[in-house]
């Protein structure tokens, strides 16, 4: 018994010294002040969105047709938007790619642009359009899946929407300079009557101005 008290003491000895160092230790401060190796700054992103309403925002698949492997092709998933432009009212389609943020579908919505439903399923939906994506316009058919047949059709049903006003729009516009060159047609033909109402009668007092010099010849 003798020979283990000893030990016993020196333990507790050992585990007080240890607490007492580690109370030290918190309370030290050397007031050191330790600077990033690199300072980040913020930097403002711009996606080009700024000047543009947001109509519609959905996660889907898009496809594009492959001319040469004659195939649909998987273009990517994420979020489709159609946005409208604050100032000059033009509806463009864009969908980015979920991770990436890659845009894989960038064209405007114009008068000719047709949605038709996919063969064979109800949540996808088929159209040709002028795509900017890649940087240059190209001539794509699209393929796009929703999750449902509610988001499909939503969004089948806007862009014809969008599509059918341009369209009257359209007709609106070509109405007006139909009749605008009608009216430009028939000052024209007023302007040529006039001229040659013009012309007729200074031939005329021409020649009355020949008679009466001729008659006055004449009597002397």
């Amino acid at each position: 018994m003798a020979d283990k008290e000893p030990v016993v003491e020196r333990r507790e000895d050992e585990e007080e010294v240890e607490a007492a160092s580690a109370a030290a230790g918190e309370e030290e401060d050397t007031g050191a002040h330790v600077a990033p190796i690199v300072r980040l700054e913020e930097v403002a992103v711009t996606t080009g969105e700024e000047d543009e309403e947001v109509l519609v925002d959905m996660k889907a698949k898009l496809y594009r047709f492959d001319k040469d492997g004659s195939q649909w092709k998987e273009r990517g998933t994420g979020t489709v938007k159609l946005l409208k432009h604050k100032e000059n009212g033009k509806v463009r389609l864009v969908m980015r790619q979920a991770k990436t943020l890659k845009i894989c579908a960038n064209h405007l919505v114009i008068s000719t642009t047709k949605m038709q439903e996919h063969a064979g399923s109800d949540k996808s939906c088929v159209w040709h359009a002028s795509d900017f994506a890649d940087g240059e316009l190209k001539e794509e058919m699209f393929a796009i899946r929703f999750g449902s047949v509610e988001n499909c059709k939503k969004f089948k049903d806007l862009v014809e929407e969008i599509a059918e006003s341009l369209t009257k729009t359209e007709g609106k516009e070509n109405e007006e300079g139909s009749s605008a060159a009608g009216l430009l047609e028939k000052l024209s033909v007023s302007d040529s009557k006039s001229e040659e109402a013009t012309t007729k009668e200074e031939s005329a007092n021409a020649g009355k101005e020949t008679d009466t010099k001729s008659a006055a010849t004449s009597s002397e």
